[in-house]
């Protein structure tokens, strides 16, 4: 079980405290997660809304939407492809996260925004969001979890931060048409064997000016994106059952301890414990 707020105080400030929980799925299309750690994650995206509460400690991150700089007991969120780092400010924190498919959010929130420009507000101050969310993570450890309660929960959570607290007009930079074309052909087969080469011979430039343009629009590197995007595709894979050695030769990792690597430094857990989660 996640540690508690009590065990967070006894625990001693060292650099390699790192401990996490992820949540067996209780409803489709939603991931839950608590972190307690002092590692720093490089720069990443999600594929789903992230709304959480702040429960220990204080963090600062680089984000293409806006710079954060959360403490204990702020809200916060991140949108479906936003480009975002984490980094501790004085030692280890912690934070209870939901992941939300964005067609649910949209859905739920019944809005004809389109899912591109919804955009949730970085951090916030919101009490109420906050207690909403240690609400149904007490539920959840149950021993008994009522999962229509849970469920109930969880859609309050979308409701309070669609309501309070989305960006609808805010301003999205599209990559060129260079990029564009890069970043598709990188999604569309990840597992496959690329190169920089080959890369820059898609758009006719040089190397260096793909290292150099990917890296200005994106917020990360060629290589880093290509990372990013097997480890979407692993996560894809684990949900449906499938063994962790054979993911990382179907994602494109060369073995299982370079998917496990790749994987634990982008979401904080292990492969595993992914698997362990989504699969009943």
């Amino acid at each position: 079980m996640f540690i508690s707020l009590h065990d967070h105080e006894k625990t001693t400030m060292k650099k390699d405290v790192h401990q996490v929980k992820q949540y067996r799925r209780v409803i489709p299309d939603v991931e839950i997660l608590s972190l307690y750690s002092a590692r720093a994650f490089p720069r990443h995206s999600h594929d789903q809304f992230g709304i959480g509460v702040f429960i220990q400690g204080s963090h600062r991150s680089w984000s293409n939407i806006g710079n954060v700089n959360a403490v204990t007991g702020d809200i916060i969120m991140v949108n479906p492809g936003e480009i975002h780092d984490g980094i501790p400010a004085t030692g280890p924190r912690g934070w209870h996260m939901l992941y939300i498919n964005p067609d649910v959010f949209i859905k739920e929130w019944n809005t004809d925004i389109p899912t591109g420009d919804l955009t949730l507000k970085p951090v916030a101050s919101d009490p109420t969001l906050g207690l909403m969310i240690r609400q149904f993570l007490h539920q959840l450890a149950a021993d008994d979890p009522d999962a229509m309660a849970i469920e109930e929960m969880i859609m309050r959570c979308l409701m309070q931060a669609g309501r309070h607290h989305t960006l609808s007009a805010a301003p999205r930079i599209l990559p060129s048409p260079t990029v564009r074309r890069v970043k598709e052909f990188i999604d569309d087969a990840p597992e496959e064997n690329m190169t920089l080469t080959r890369l820059a011979s898609l758009c006719d430039i040089s190397r260096f000016q793909l290292i150099r343009r990917f890296s200005r629009e994106v917020g990360m590197t060629p290589h880093a994106y290509l990372l990013q995007s097997r480890v979407r595709l692993a996560k894809k894979l684990l949900a449906q059952g499938k063994r962790t050695v054979d993911v990382a030769l179907m994602a494109g990792f060369s073995d299982q301890s370079h998917l496990t690597h790749a994987f634990q430094k982008q979401t904080g857990i292990t492969p595993g414990q992914y698997r362990s989660a989504m699969v009943d």
